[in-house]
């Protein structure tokens, strides 16, 4: 499958136009053979995201916000199920609403963190094109001020995130939108925010891509380990954050850089190490390996499949760290390179 353009994120002082004409088409098959059990996994997850859904489209078991409804949001999106026509069109409709009504109107703000606001954003992007908007709200008396289109809402959120990179002086993000220091998983979350809303037709800065790109550059050592935050030292190695920098590198297009190829050499030669964040290192290390070594995600892929397999509960969640939404979420999106319907995951 033909990859789009690029991918997301946020801006200082720019005129900021609607951009709907410039949504990325709907998701199309990918054609490839899915193994049954990813398939199976995959079917029994969905179910569990769907029961356990609120009325208002958000979850409740373990992490909430619009961080969580967006992973579970991409998890729909990813199973390749129509979102107007499927079986899961309605819960992706209340997620979206639930999403869009979280953020703030002024700011483009969503969730309590730039974590949600990150994974919110992310999923605004993979949705933005593919979900036919004029059966998003429901009738009857409106919001005032929440019911805004997706691509409203993906142009407010980019532009929270680069206001926010814009003050830091790192250049990259933290817990808070005003933060003035920096780590890389935050940054992460909302660097890949703003790559997939670049490749859905929104606007967003180079000079705020390159911005990013440096920070995490500075970030990675020569073994390819790469530090949390204020620079390299004394953080030990990690398999969650030199998969997080191999994969900006990768979607950003920056294989060119030195950094990309020692993070790809760490991931790739560091496949089976534990995290003590399993399901969220897991995500990301998916995602880096597919994009960087495709024969070793394979040979990964493999492993992870028997894995999750067993340990999947009797109601299709997965247990975790996050609580049910979050942690079944995560899996589900490892797993959905399978499938490579998401515009996020084309290589």
């Amino acid at each position: 499958m033909v990859a789009r353009t690029v991918l997301c994120s946020l801006c200082t002082l720019l005129v900021w136009l609607p951009c709907q004409a410039w949504a990325q088409p709907s998701i199309a098959p990918q054609g490839d053979v899915v193994p049954r059990d990813v398939r199976e996994m995959t079917d029994r997850g969905l179910q569990y995201l769907v029961s356990s859904q609120a009325d208002d489209g958000s979850w409740s078991d373990g992490y909430r916000g619009p961080g969580t409804t967006g992973l579970a949001l991409m998890a729909f999106l990813a199973s390749g199920e129509d979102p107007n026509f499927g079986k899961y069109s309605q819960p992706i409709r209340k997620s979206l609403r639930s999403i869009i009504r979280s953020q703030n109107g002024s700011t483009g703000y969503m969730g309590d963190s730039m974590y949600q606001h990150g994974f919110a954003t992310l999923a605004l992007a993979e949705a933005y094109g593919a979900v036919d908007e004029t059966t998003l709200w429901e009738t009857g008396k409106p919001v005032a001020g929440q019911e805004r289109s997706i691509g409203e809402a993906l142009e407010l959120a980019v532009r929270c995130a680069v206001t926010s990179q814009a003050k830091n002086p790192h250049s990259a993000w933290r817990y808070s939108p005003n933060a003035r220091d920096a780590d890389t998983s935050v940054s992460g979350a909302v660097l890949m925010g703003l790559l997939a809303a670049r490749n859905a037709g929104i606007e967003v800065p180079d000079k705020s891509i390159d911005a990013a790109i440096k920070y995490f550059s500075g970030m990675t050592g020569d073994s390819g380990a790469v530090g949390y935050s204020g620079g390299l030292g004394g953080f030990g190695q990690s398999i969650a954050r030199s998969s997080i920098a191999c994969l900006v590198y990768s979607i950003a297009k920056r294989k060119d850089l030195k950094q990309f190829e020692s993070s790809k050499k760490y991931v790739v030669g560091n496949m089976n190490e534990t995290s003590h964040y399993e399901e969220y290192a897991r995500y990301y290390e998916a995602q880096a390996l597919f994009q960087a070594d495709l024969e070793a995600w394979e040979k990964w892929n493999r492993g992870l499949i028997r894995k999750l397999k067993s340990s999947q509960n009797d109601d299709g969640s997965f247990s975790g760290q996050f609580g049910g939404a979050t942690s079944t979420s995560l899996n589900l999106l490892a797993l959905a390179l399978n499938y490579r319907f998401l515009p996020v995951y084309e290589r």
